[in-house]
């Protein structure tokens, strides 16, 4: 196949490609740049420029471009630039693909179990309803932003996702240096549900929702067992052989990250992939501590 990559130098973006160019696939990487005169595919979604006039027509797209949640407190500008980047980008990548003379078969976009909000312990699959609040918000219309594609024919889905977990970064790569210095515990009250996968299962996922024509609209791209911050906390201790003995109480991380704590380390979202599992697709990691015991191996 032919696949254009929209947040390609991304930690999934990335690893994405590598597994794409291994098995012979052609990855385009939709670069950003503010030159017209570009040679690639390339687009500027703050001033609502694209050219995918070079390296086309592509069999499928990955759209996973988007402000890093998790770059600093909340401020009202980098809560602009989270929502911007994400509905914004999807709305002016699709109408470009849906006015182009060889659309793709398939778009699949990047979302988040953020849509869910914090619900407890009530397990939540594709058909439960969206939340209240920031993030439930952005990605109600993230995903909104992809019905120009929809319009135009082409396969559009939602992946929803959630923590992902790998040693080349984002959340477990913050968290392993305290951890291995026996820094490491629960946060708030530790019985918040954290939907979580590795990012090998994530990359294989978007890979078979190109290929499974069945797989359409939302899909959770979660392990099948989502787990506790108390039990993910001591299997992660129990991975590097280290104690887990030092709390983070909730008021604490508010004091540190304000609204971002609460939306991110303190809400609880547990969620199951209905959808992949009755599509066939079989995860490589289903177990927290097996996850583990691949990724730190």
């Amino acid at each position: 196949m032919k696949v254009l990559v929209s947040g390609a130098s991304g930690m999934v973006g990335t690893a994405l490609t590598r597994k794409l160019n291994s098995e012979g696939h052609n990855v385009t990487p939709l670069r950003r740049s503010n030159s017209n005169q570009s040679t690639d595919p390339n687009w500027d979604p703050a001033s609502e420029r694209i050219d995918l006039s070079h390296g086309g027509p592509w069999d499928a797209v990955v759209h996973l471009a988007g402000e890093n949640i998790a770059a600093g407190r909340w401020t009202d500008k980098l809560k602009r630039a989270i929502r911007d980047s994400r509905v914004n980008g999807t709305r002016l990548l699709c109408n470009a693909l849906a006015k182009s003379e060889h659309k793709p078969a398939v778009i699949v976009c990047a979302s988040a179990v953020g849509y869910y909000g914090d619900s407890g312990d009530v397990e939540l699959n594709e058909d439960s309803p969206s939340g209240d609040g920031f993030l439930p918000t952005v990605c109600r219309e993230w995903e909104a932003a992809a019905q120009p594609a929809r319009d135009a024919g082409i396969r559009v889905v939602h992946m929803r996702i959630g923590v992902v977990l790998g040693r080349e970064g984002g959340a477990l790569a913050k968290m392993l240096t305290p951890f291995k210095l026996g820094a490491g515990g629960i946060l708030g009250g530790g019985k918040q549900y954290m939907s979580w996968i590795t990012l090998n299962d994530v990359v294989r996922a978007m890979i078979y929702a190109i290929n499974t024509e069945s797989l359409v609209g939302p899909v959770n791209a979660v392990a099948p067992n989502p787990v506790t911050n108390r039990t993910f906390t001591k299997a992660l201790g129990r991975a590097l052989k280290r104690p887990t003995i030092v709390p983070m109480p909730a008021f604490a991380a508010r004091m540190a990250l304000g609204e971002m704590a609460d939306a991110l380390l303190l809400s609880s979202i547990r969620v199951v992939p209905d959808r992949l599992v009755h599509a066939g697709f079989e995860f490589d990691h289903p177990s927290i501590d097996g996850a583990f015991a691949s990724i730190l191996k």
